[in-house]
C-alpha cells in the first residue's frame, strides 16, 4: 500500500473513531470545542520559564486519554511529523539563553533549557488537544459548534469542504502517480523534471473537480451556508463537562500565576 493510500485509510479511520460509541464521543460538540479552545488559550498564556505550571495542565490530557480510551501510541504514530516539528522549534534556545536558573543535583539548568522545554511542551499539548477533539468529534459536529460560536460561515464552509474533499485530492494524486509509474517502469518516484508538469496537471484537475462540486451544490439550492444540525441538543451533563473543566483549567492557571 502506497503512502497516499495509507493517508486515505487514516482519514477514514478518524471518521470511524469519531462516530463510534463512547463516553467522550457522546459529549455535545459545543462544550468539547469550548474546553479545547480554553485549554489552548491557557497553554499559550504560560511564560517561557513556567514549566512547572505547564506540567500541571497535563492533567486535562491524561484524564481524557484514559476516560476516552484513546491510544497514545496511535497519536504518536499519526502525528509524529507534527510533533517532531513542534519539538524542533525550541531546540536552539539553550545556545542563546545561558543564564543559570536553578541547580538540580549539581547540574545547572539554564534559562534556554527551561524555555526550550516549555515551548516544546506547549506544542505537544496543542497537538494532543487538537487530536483529542478530532478523534472524538466528526467534522460536521465541529463545524456546527463553530457556527454556534459565531465563527463566519465562509471559514466554516471552507474548513468542512477542505476536510471532506482532501480524500478526493489524494485519490486523484494516487491515480496520477500510478499512471506515471506505468509509463516509467523501474523508476522510483517522480523524476524532478516532471514535478512541474505533475503539479500543474493536479492543479487543473482539482479546479475541474471543484467546479463540478460547486455546480452540484448550486443545483441543490446552496445559498452560501451549510445548515448544520447536531444529532442531539446539549444536556446538563454536557454543560457540567464544560463547567468542571473550565474551573479546573482556570484553577491550575491561577495557582501557577500565584
Amino acid at each position: 500500500m502506497s503512502r497516499i493510500s495509507d493517508a486515505i485509510s487514516e482519514l477514514h479511520k478518524l471518521d470511524m473513531e469519531a462516530d463510534k460509541p463512547g463516553w467522550l464521543q457522546g459529549i455535545h460538540p459545543l462544550p468539547k470545542l469550548f474546553v479545547t479552545v480554553l485549554f489552548l488559550v491557557i497553554t499559550v498564556s504560560f511564560g517561557k520559564y513556567e514549566l512547572s505550571g505547564l506540567l500541571k495542565l497535563g492533567i486535562y490530557l491524561i484524564v481524557l486519554f484514559v476516560l476516552g480510551d484513546i491510544s497514545v501510541k496511535l497519536l504518536l504514530k499519526r502525528m509524529k511529523v507534527v510533533l517532531a516539528l513542534v519539538c524542533l522549534m525550541g531546540i536552539v534556545n539553550p545556545f542563546f539563553d545561558r543564564r543559570e536558573m536553578l541547580l538540580l543535583g549539581g547540574f545547572a539548568v539554564t534559562g534556554g533549557m527551561l524555555s526550550a522545554a516549555t515551548l516544546m511542551l506547549k506544542g505537544v499539548y496543542a497537538v494532543s488537544a487538537s487530536y483529542l477533539l478530532i478523534v472524538t468529534t466528526s467534522v460536521e459536529e465541529i463545524c456546527y459548534a463553530l457556527r454556534r460560536l459565531h465563527v463566519p460561515k465562509l471559514i466554516v464552509t471552507v474548513l468542512m469542504l477542505v476536510y471532506r474533499y482532501i480524500i478526493v485530492l489524494l485519490k486523484e494524486t494516487e491515480r496520477m502517480t500510478e499512471a506515471y509509474a506505468l509509463r516509467a517502469p523501474g523508476q522510483r518516484g517522480l523524476d524532478y523534471k516532471a514535478w512541474g508538469t505533475f503539479a500543474g496537471q493536479l492543479l487543473l484537475r482539482s479546479m475541474d473537480r471543484a467546479q463540478t462540486v460547486y455546480d452540484s451544490m448550486m443545483l441543490r439550492g446552496y445559498d452560501g451556508e451549510f445548515y448544520l444540525r447536531c444529532k442531539r441538543a446539549a444536556g446538563r451533563g454536557d454543560y457540567l463537562y464544560a463547567a468542571v473543566w473550565s474551573a479546573v483549567l482556570l484553577f491550575v492557571r491561577a495557582g501557577s500565576a500565584g
